[in-house]
């Protein structure tokens, strides 16, 4: 992972260690290579529409996805700038706004600014709508001196550092959309964002915005938001959480086979969570954290439209309620892309997460396409119509997020996956001269 320095003022959580912004770049155009800004496009084929919508896909995200977003990223915290709707979310360990409209928000020449006040807090604002520049926000309180903080904007996707390195990832787009299309039983989506800056830090997709249900992918933004908490010194890895016989579920795990009650700490709640994609370890989480909402305003604060965490795993009942947890390849590697470049997690806390991801068992999708031995971490999910793999590539020199997410039959969809997986692969791999390097 590359570090770059960058100072940043103070902030709520003092002088900790940030890695700055290395988070990546636009989706791809597949007719007009642009080479001087992001590309912005989705490849062919079956994007979802109210009118037409695939079976297992959910055209209709909480709030419509608009380009005119972005937040700001400082230590321990987000601010979320909402400049078509209005609104912004202060997200931080001393506290959380909610969505505050702000009418008297201005927005001239990309940059979006004005003061909102929320009990007797003022948060003065001047956030760019363009990814990798610098906002700014000064927090404003009755009898204490302001506090400014500054930090790097990101969008979804982030433009790339280098537009002509970027244009080299152009051509995985259309060879991922004819896997797309081959796939006839599966509506899929895929975005692939490189991490390394070999490919200048670009980002491409096919159907990126496609919205299956999220299986166990959801288990990620959980994972977060704990070691959020964990950063804020909220919550400790060693706490210890009391598990009954009540909060077994089946399902993938390894805590269902365990003797309950006792009492199993942060750490192995968090490990288990992605490492066997335990679903009891799941559910106890989400409980811990204080229900749906506080994952869900992760999710907001972040400006991630197409996912939500609504139900529980394996409640059945809720899932005919309609009740169902959504996400999309773009909004999985937006989520990538800020905790490899530790603007949402510290880095300890995001080595941590990746150390999970590189510890997972169910090994069927990305790591069964790869050559033995490729150095992955990874985070699988699977329903009767969902089968969905996402995560880094670790290969040296090449780091790459990438999330591949299906719906329909899940045996059709394990081999989409895998064709994608190995898709990617095959280009990272292979040298201008085109042969391939195992």
């Amino acid at each position: 992972m590359r570090k770059s320095d960058k100072r940043r003022s103070s902030s709520l959580l003092g002088n900790s260690a940030r890695v700055p912004l290395k988070v990546l770049t636009a989706a791809v155009a597949l007719a007009v290579l642009a080479t001087t800004g992001p590309a912005t496009a989705d490849g062919p084929g079956r994007e979802p529409t109210a009118e037409s919508h695939e079976p297992g896909v959910d055209p209709t995200p909480e709030r419509p996805p608009t380009g005119e977003v972005s937040w700001l990223s400082f230590p321990g915290g987000v601010f979320a700038v909402d400049s078509l709707g209005h609104t912004v979310r202060y997200r931080a360990c001393d506290g959380d706004t909610g969505r505050v409209a702000d009418p008297t928000m201005r927005v001239a020449a990309g940059v979006a600014s004005g003061t909102v006040v929320v009990g007797g807090t003022a948060y003065r604002y001047r956030v760019p709508l363009v990814g990798r520049s610098e906002g700014t926000l000064e927090v404003i309180q009755r009898h204490r001196p302001p506090t400014t903080l500054t930090g790097v904007v990101v969008t979804s996707p982030q433009p790339p550092t280098d537009p002509v390195a970027g244009a080299r990832l152009f051509p995985l787009s259309g060879q991922l959309a004819r896997v797309v299309a081959d796939a006839s039983l599966n509506p899929a989506g895929v975005t692939v964002r490189d991490l390394s800056g070999r490919y200048g830090d670009q980002q491409v997709a096919v159907n990126g915005s496609l919205r299956p249900k999220a299986a166990s992918v959801i288990k990620l933004w959980i994972l977060v938001e704990l070691l959020r908490r964990v950063d804020c010194g909220q919550v400790f890895l060693d706490d210890g959480v009391l598990v009954t016989p009540e909060d077994v579920v089946g399902g993938t795990g390894q805590l269902q086979f365990e003797t309950f009650p006792q009492v199993v700490t942060v750490r192995r709640l968090a490990q288990y969570l992605i490492k066997y994609s335990d679903n009891v370890a799941a559910n106890v989480l989400i409980t811990y954290l204080g229900g749906f909402a506080p994952v869900n305003a992760l999710i907001d604060s972040m400006n991630q439209r197409s996912t939500i965490l609504a139900r529980r795993m394996l409640d059945s009942a809720a899932a005919q309620r309609g009740e169902e947890n959504y996400t999309s390849p773009d909004d999985v590697v937006s989520l990538l892309g800020a905790v490899w470049d530790g603007e949402i997690l510290t880095p300890a806390s995001r080595d941590l997460m990746i150390g999970f991801m590189r510890e997972q068992t169910l090994n069927t999708k990305i790591p069964a396409a790869l050559p033995p031995g490729v150095p992955v971490a990874h985070k699988t999910g699977d329903l009767p119509d969902a089968s969905h793999d996402v995560g880094y590539y670790l290969i040296p020199g090449t780091e790459t997020a990438v999330a591949f997410l299906t719906a329909g039959p899940m045996a059709t969809g394990d081999e989409t996956v895998r064709r994608m997986a190995r898709t990617v692969y095959d280009f990272l791999v292979t040298p201008v001269d085109g042969a391939v390097e195992e």
